[in-house]
Formats: structure tokens, C-alpha cells, sequence
């Protein structure tokens, strides 16, 4: 597979030494100060919003990450990201959009950062446990319109034809994360491989019908092998109809067209169709044994070069350490061909009674709504009500719109949720500024002392970010922060 370049990829392996690296949220924190603030040395050429960095903080300690104006993730799957990015990009319509295998969050939360107003994602994983994970992560990111669901993929019948864009990071061998994780090392087998092809293959199948017809599905794993890999891909478009959108490479000609978009790739089908023969006879489809470069230089002999690059392998693309800094990932892009099934009519739930509520702004809907912690008050994208009520009423939904407060009796009591969504009105409440010990106090939900801040419900923010709410009581600050969310550090 990888060629002459196989001795690096095992030293890398053998090395034990990852790669770590931050994606801004670029609705709370610019590139250039996410960089600032860390030192970063050199942006991931794959992502204009993602750094590297020389050392890993105990980012745990960083108030900051609770605030959700970051996240750690592997580099290289952050390219998987950038694809989605091109995507939806090429879509100028809304779109509903499926993240199929979501936990803990990165591919989600890069997800969420493309979405237009009109668009929705909605983010499910099958485990309980892991579901949690998600919910929390795509909390504190802050995104209005993405909804957490935990669901089997085959639960998604119920909604045939829905989806404009699947991602399925599906569950793999972990061949790409040896050098991090023992456990994968241990569980390796060639029948687990098998096994995990097999299952992949289950999970893409029984999401199929809710895809519609056009619809794009990004495949991923983070391993190498064929089987789990362009196999699978070839597996999906002879079996459930569909074909590979190809990757392609810088024009021999004419200069790098698309600075820092994947890889200076792009997209052949997300072109009017008019241009895709043009593009075929000007682009050099990428094969096997092509590396593709991050960034394009061109040159009197028109040659890619890069002191690093993926590997093209038939379907998609392969990163490997030693290749690329960062683990091991493969992407590949698909487009439905085969003709969806008719979409029944999912029973929505009645629109709940809408109320007023001056804590969020935007073109919102604020309702009542019941759940196992007693009744709240949710809002909701005004344009998006009905969509999110049909994937209530189908799905088991952990987190929808923005859990704005808790009603006890005649009093509200705002939500932590709030205070970290976007559509949080910051006016609301009266402001005060936390040092980062105090910061770390309140995220472990210990009581504050602010003797000089009004009384009532006050929004504590650290470096101008809201992390959540106290209710000043004068001689104390009582914490609003969840418990579940609680820093035990």
C-alpha cells in the first residue's frame, strides 16, 4: 500500500510520539488568536482554522475548552471535515445533513461550524455512554442548529430520503491508531478486520434509504486496510447504488486554484456538470501510488511538490504518520445513484406553545417543553421548527434547540446551554469576568465568592467567552454549572 514510503510509516508507528493539534470555533474565537494564544508553529495545511502544537497542555485546565472556542483533534482527521466543507459548499440550497457514527464530537463540531442558518445537522451515536460524550461537546460548541440523537443506524428508515449529505466515520480495526492506542494493537486480527468490514458494510446499508437520491455519503476510518477501506467503497456503489465522486489533482497548468482547500484538491461532481468533461481532460485523476500535495508549487515542469502529503489510493485518500503529521485516516466520497424511497410522513408532534423570552436572540422560537428533569424552556430556529419536531417525533433525541431554563413554579433559571449557544443574548444578565482560578472553581462547581456584582443571575465569562451562570446571593455565588460536566481535576 504505501510503497517505497512503508519503513517510514512503521518507524512512525514504532515511535509511540503523536501529534497534537486545535480547530477553532469560529463562532467564538478567530484562527490568528487561537494561534496566538497557543504559540502555534504552522497551521494544519489542510485546515486554515487548525494549528499545531510543539507541546500537549493538559487542556482539561483550559477554561477556554469548556467554553467551547476550541477542539483537539487528530489533524488528520480534520481532513475529513474539510471534505464535508467542500460539500456543502457546492450546495446552495439547504440541507439537512447526518453525521451516522458522531462520538465524542470532532466531526460533528467541524460539521456545525459549516453550516449556513438554513441548514441542520443532527448527530447520533448508538451508544448510551458515548451519546453523552457528543451531547456535551456539541453543547459547549454552541451550534443552534444541531440535534444529538442516539440511535442504531437502521433506526433512520424511519426518515427515507431526508438527508442531503451522510458522514459515516464508521467504527474500524484502528490500524491508524496503533502508535496511540495499545488496546487496537491487542484487538488486531485478521478476522477483526473482517469483522469490522462486515460491519460496516451493515451500518452504511441500513442508513441507505435515508439519503435521497444525488445525496452525498463520506466514508471514513482510520485504518489502512483495503477491506475496511476502498473494498467497502467499491462494496457500497455495486450493492446500494452509487459512485465515487474522485479526487482530483492540481491542473498541470494555471497555478493552484483552490489555495488551502483540501489538499488543493477538488471536487469533479461538484462542478456543474456542463464543466465535469472539461475538468476530466485538465485534471490528472489521482491513483494509486499518487501522493497528493498539501500545497501546490508551480513550476516550468508543472510538478507537485511537498515535503508531506496523502496518499491516493484507488476510492479516496490515505493518511498515514510518517506521511503526514498526524494519525492514520481514510476518506473517500460518494454520490447516491440509486432512486430513493418514498419519504411516509413522519408523525410530527403539535407544536408546543410558544413564549416569550428575551434571553435569546436571533430569529428564534421559544416554547415549553417536558423532559426527565421537569419542564423547561427550549428555543428553536423559527425555520427549522417543523424539521426538528418530524426527527423528534421519529428518533430518540438526547439535545434539540437550546435549552434555555428550567421552570420552577413562577421562577426560570437559566441554562448552561445557554449561556454557551450562539443564540445566547448576552444583554440578559448582568456580566462578570473570571480569573482562571476562579474559572477552574466554577467548572468544578464549587460556590464563588462576588462581593462586587449585582444580586440575581449573572453570566461569568473568561476571556470574554460566557462558561455558564451564578446566582449571587451576596455573601456567595451559587453555581449553575452541571454537575455531570463537572471538572474533576
Amino acid at each position: 500500500m504505501f510503497g517505497e514510503r512503508a519503513s517510514q510509516v512503521l518507524e512512525a508507528l514504532e515511535s509511540g510520539e503523536s501529534v497534537t493539534a486545535v480547530r477553532a470555533n469560529p463562532a467564538k474565537i478567530s484562527p490568528e488568536r487561537l494561534r496566538s494564544r497557543f504559540g502555534a508553529s504552522s497551521p494544519v495545511p489542510w485546515r486554515s482554522d487548525a494549528f499545531f502544537l510543539e507541546e500537549r497542555p493538559v487542556f482539561s485546565l483550559d477554561p477556554l475548552l469548556h467554553a467551547g472556542a476550541y477542539y483537539v483533534q487528530d489533524p488528520a482527521a480534520m481532513a475529513v471535515g474539510t471534505v464535508a466543507d467542500a460539500v456543502m459548499a457546492a450546495e446552495n440550497r439547504p440541507l439537512k445533513v447526518l453525521d451516522l457514527c458522531a462520538a465524542p464530537g470532532g466531526k460533528s463540531t467541524a460539521l456545525a461550524a459549516a453550516l449556513k442558518p438554513s441548514d441542520l445537522l443532527v448527530a447520533n451515536e448508538v451508544i448510551g455512554s458515548r451519546a453523552s460524550i457528543l451531547a456535551e461537546n456539541t453543547v459547549k460548541w454552541g451550534s443552534v442548529n444541531t440535534i444529538v440523537t442516539n440511535n442504531d443506524p437502521k433506526d433512520f428508515v424511519r426518515l427515507a430520503a431526508t438527508f442531503d449529505l451522510i458522514l459515516a466515520d464508521v467504527p474500524c480495526s484502528g490500524e491508524g491508531m496503533f502508535r496511540k492506542d495499545a488496546g487496537a494493537v491487542a484487538e488486531w486480527s485478521p478476522e477483526n478486520v473482517n469483522l469490522c468490514a462486515a460491519r460496516q458494510r451493515r451500518i452504511i446499508a441500513d442508513a441507505w434509504d435515508s439519503l435521497r437520491e444525488g445525496g452525498w455519503l463520506i466514508y471514513s476510518t482510520c485504518t489502512f486496510n483495503s477491506s475496511e477501506n476502498d473494498d467497502n467503497v467499491e462494496w457500497i456503489c455495486r450493492e446500494l447504488g452509487a459512485e465515487v465522486v474522485p479526487f482530483l489533482r492540481a491542473p498541470s497548468s494555471g497555478g493552484d486554484l483552490l489555495a488551502e482547500e483540501l489538499l488543493s484538491l477538488t471536487l469533479a461532481t461538484s462542478l456543474p456538470q456542463s464543466a465535469t468533461s472539461s475538468l476530466r481532460d485538465n485534471y490528472q485523476l489521482a491513483g494509486p501510488s499518487h501522493y497528493m500535495t498539501p500545497w501546490v508549487e508551480t513550476s516550468s515542469s508543472s510538478k507537485c511538490r511537498t515535503p508531506e502529503g496523502a496518499l491516493a489510493t484507488k476510492y479516496g485518500l490515505q493518511f498515514a504518520p510518517g506521511i503526514t503529521r498526524g494519525e492514520g485516516q481514510y476518506v473517500a466520497l460518494m454520490r447516491k445513484t440509486s432512486a430513493a424511497k418514498a419519504n411516509s410522513k413522519n408523525k410530527s408532534s403539535k407544536p408546543a406553545k410558544s413564549v416569550k423570552c428575551d434571553w435569546v436572540s436571533g430569529d428564534m422560537i421559544c416554547c415549553e417543553a417536558q423532559t426527565s428533569a421537569g419542564q423547561i424552556i427550549k428555543a428553536y430556529p423559527a425555520n427549522q421548527q417543523a424539521d426538528i419536531r418530524a426527527i423528534e417525533s421519529s428518533l430518540r433525541v438526547i439535545r434539540s434547540g437550546v435549552a434555555v431554563a428550567s421552570v420552577k413554579g413562577r421562577d426560570l433559571i437559566p441554562q448552561a446551554d445557554l449561556a454557551l449557544n450562539q443564540a445566547f443574548n448576552r444583554d440578559a444578565f448582568p456580566q462578570v469576568k473570571l480569573s482562571k482560578e476562579q474559572a477552574l472553581q466554577f467548572l468544578r462547581c464549587e460556590a464563588l465568592q462576588l462581593p462586587d456584582a449585582p444580586k440575581g443571575f449573572i453570566t461569568v465569562t473568561y476571556e470574554q467567552l460566557p462558561i455558564g451562570f451564578v446566582k449571587n446571593l451576596g455573601n456567595r455565588a451559587n453555581n449553575l454549572f452541571p454537575q455531570a460536566w463537572r471538572l474533576r481535576m
